[in-house]
């Protein structure tokens, strides 16, 4: 299929993202951003997106958890969609472009397709997922989670905010209502999914490639270790007798990270991201320790043998230290492999861009991790400057921004189709 000239309108996408940057409960002005999901900041930023959608001509619908679909319908209305977007939630004091550049980019690729007066075979839909990240409930992409139907109403219900309402009460005191049970798509209601996305790393900048085709998701395991020893008065107990439980902590996080520089493959990834220690006083020996993991890897079977190593070790060092350690896994994803037909037809659109691309995996995870679990997808990702993002100095050139979207609206022609 040979398409007309594009022409991406990336003096109107940036203003777009600077707009909606100013959605934001962050003190400091634009870029950063603190946007958390079903907050008064969120619906507004929500109604900014409505007014867009409603300029280009599409179709809105919002799912019972505020996923928002906005579909432009094509001359086949009967077959599977094509579909497209990311998240605009963004974790506290963090940039502008992490996921609102797959949805406002995904809008901007229909509106550069309609103004080359391009006509799809089957519709197009953008699509913004609610709560990719987990600042509010713990856990992110509760969204695409439940789209993909791995998130039930009971496991949403026992999802609790800092302020101890669960997720079908604030979601309805956001004003989203309906069945939770009605929010599960089906196997067939996409034809394809493709999400561009900034890409969260060095790569791309480093090696000064305009384009990265995706062909994986790495997927977390993520849990939680809680360690209790018994405190007491730090001038009154002789280090020999001690059951320091933040001591037994610190070597059980180096034991992780000697594990996943020894036995790891080379996708494989382990972060110790929080230490909490109890009592926390300068002359009290700690009786209690909790410390997270997230262990990340492409090949699912190898993060799981690695994940059994490091709980074993955990173990090991309780028993010798004599302290007591509990274990809890809160989730363990399965990584996810890009469909081969749309990896040819994103390399394509780079062809024909005239865009030199690089194939690279996904060490972070997306909404698109868990839509692969319904639908075939793809991932076009971009530069962003130093690899930086979830701060606000992430950043990526009009010139990068505008390459990703006209490579995703040729992807999206192609499996759309005229």
């Amino acid at each position: 299929m040979t398409l007309p000239p594009l022409q991406v309108d990336i003096e109107r996408l940036t203003s777009e993202l600077e707009r909606l940057a100013t959605f934001s409960d962050c003190p400091e002005p634009p870029p950063a951003v603190t946007r958390v999901v079903f907050s008064e900041t969120d619906l507004r930023a929500r109604a900014y997106l409505g007014e867009l959608y409603a300029d280009a001509g599409l179709q809105v619908w919002v799912d019972p958890i505020g996923n928002t679909f906005a579909r432009w319908q094509g001359s086949d209305p009967q077959a599977p969609a094509v579909g497209t977007g990311s998240h605009t939630d963004a974790i506290p004091h963090a940039g502008m472009y992490d996921g609102t550049v797959g949805v406002l980019g995904g809008l901007e690729a229909i509106r550069t397709l309609q103004r080359a007066g391009f006509v799809p075979r089957r519709s197009m839909d953008v699509v913004m997922f609610t709560s990719e990240e987990p600042t509010r409930f713990g856990i992110g992409c509760t969204g695409s989670r439940a789209l993909a139907g791995l998130l039930s109403p009971e496991k949403m219900q026992n999802l609790l905010d800092a302020e101890g309402d669960n997720y079908d009460i604030v979601r309805q005191r956001a004003g989203f209502t309906g069945e939770l049970s009605e929010i599960p798509l089906s196997q067939d209601h996409y034809h394809a999914w493709v999400e561009l996305h900034i890409e969260q790393g060095p790569l791309l900048e480093r090696s000064r490639i305009p384009i990265g085709v995706v062909t994986a998701i790495a997927a977390p395991a993520t849990a939680v270790f809680h360690v209790a020893g018994i405190g007491g008065h730090a001038g009154g107990v002789l280090m020999p007798g001690r059951r320091d439980a933040l001591c037994a902590a610190a070597e059980m996080v180096v034991a992780i990270e000697r594990l996943a520089l020894e036995t790891g493959g080379a996708d494989l990834v382990a972060t110790v991201g929080q230490l909490e220690v109890h009592p926390g006083a300068v002359n009290s020996i700690p009786s209690r320790a909790r410390f997270t993991l997230d262990l990340r890897d492409i090949d699912g079977t190898n993060r799981d043998r690695l994940l059994t190593a490091m709980t074993d070790a955990t173990l090991a060092i309780a028993t010798r230290r004599q302290v007591d350690l509990t274990f809890e896994l809160l989730n363990a994803d399965p990584p996810a492999s890009s469909d081969e037909t749309i990896l040819t037809a994103i390399r394509a659109a780079c062809r024909d861009s005239q865009l030199e691309f690089q194939e690279m995996i996904s060490r972070a995870y997306h909404d698109t991790l868990f839509m692969a679990r319904v639908v075939p997808m793809g991932m076009i990702f971009i530069p962003c400057r130093g690899g930086v993002s979830h701060r606000p100095d992430e950043f990526s050139t009009p010139e990068q921004i505008a390459a990703g979207v006209e490579v995703l609206a040729r992807t999206l022609a192609a499996l759309a189709g005229g």
